[in-house]
C-alpha cells in the first residue's frame, strides 16, 4: 500500500517526515534517502499499534487531498510503499503436517479439556492473536 509522506527541511540536508494519514506517525533521517528508509519502518510500527488496538489498517489518500493542508506548506511530496499484508486479519486456510506424536498430544489435550483438535487449534489461534 503507498502512503503520501511530505518531507521538511530547514538545512537542506536532514528531512522531518509526517504521514498525513496517520496522525502522529513522523520520522526523521539524515538524508533525503534516509527519511523515506526511516518512515517506512515508522509507519509499519503505527499500523501495528493500530492493529493491537483493534483499528483497521486505514486506507491513504491521494497526495492531491492533502496539498491544500497549510501544516504542509512548503515540503515535499513522495509516497512510500509499505507491505500491510502482516496486519490482514482475515483467515486463509492451509494444509500442514505435523508429526503424529505432536498430534497425539494435541488430540490427549484437547479431549481433557472437553474440545476437539480443531477446536483446541483454532482458540489457540485465538488466543495468539491477541
Amino acid at each position: 500500500m503507498r502512503f503520501p509522506v511530505v518531507l521538511h527541511t530547514d538545512d537542506g540536508v536532514r528531512f522531518g517526515v509526517t504521514v498525513p494519514d496517520l496522525p502522529g506517525c513522523f520520522s526523521s533521517g539524515d538524508t533525503f534517502d534516509d527519511a523515506l528508509t526511516s518512515v517506512v519502518e515508522a509507519i509499519d510500527l503505527h499500523l501495528e499499534g493500530i492493529i493491537e488496538d483493534g483499528g483497521e489498517v486505514p486506507v491513504p489518500c491521494a497526495i492531491s487531498k492533502h496539498i491544500g493542508n497549510p501544516d504542509y506548506a512548503d515540503g515535499v511530496w513522495a509516497s512510500v510503499d509499505v507491505d500491510v499484508t502482516r496486519f490482514d486479519g482475515r483467515a486463509e486456510k492451509i494444509n500442514i503436517t505435523l508429526p503424529r506424536r505432536l498430534l497425539a498430544k494435541i488430540d490427549r489435550y484437547a479431549r481433557a479439556h472437553g474440545k476437539t483438535r480443531s477446536g483446541f487449534l483454532a482458540e489457540a489461534a485465538r488466543r495468539a492473536m491477541g
